[in-house]
């Protein structure tokens, strides 16, 4: 039997609804923020990872990443073109590379996470540690119940 017009839950009445809100805002402002610096939201998480994991080869990041191999090559590619990575032949596998930051990639670091750090600030400042952390962990909860791990690059 169809519920009628006044039982049928809002559009506001789903969490889904207020996550992708917010989400939307939030993530389209870093993407402009990035954009402005000439890198795309992709471009930062594949640095920040091999940032945080000097020599990891390309097939580890794509998996970090819950992205293909040959997108992941083409970030790379770019990431290359702008003089930001090296990739590495390893001496015991050459069909194997690890992928390395410049120094140039390097000093972009500090830079992009303050990026992601005033976005954060932007839209999440005005909430408490209490609130922050409460927030952080339900979603968490959300993300690991359905076993969600790649990096969002979108």
């Amino acid at each position: 039997m169809e519920k009628s017009v006044a039982e049928l839950s809002a559009l506001e009445d789903h969490l889904g609804y207020w996550l992708r809100l917010v989400s939307n805002r939030v993530s389209g402002r870093f993407a402009r923020e990035l954009q402005a610096e000439n890198f795309t939201v992709a471009e930062w998480v594949a640095m920040r990872h091999v940032f945080d994991r000097p020599g990891i080869c390309s097939t580890e990041l794509a998996d970090r990443l819950g992205m293909t191999r040959g997108a992941v090559s083409k970030i790379l590619d770019k990431l290359e073109e702008k003089a930001l990575i090296e990739r590495v032949m390893k001496a015991n596998d050459r069909r194997s590379q690890s992928i390395e930051l410049t120094q140039s990639g390097r000093d972009w670091i500090p830079v992009l996470t303050r990026v992601a750090d005033d976005n954060d600030s932007e839209f999440f400042g005005d909430l408490d540690d209490a609130d922050r952390h409460a927030l952080m962990t339900l979603l968490g909860k959300i993300a690991e119940k359905h076993s969600w791990n790649e990096a969002p690059t979108d």
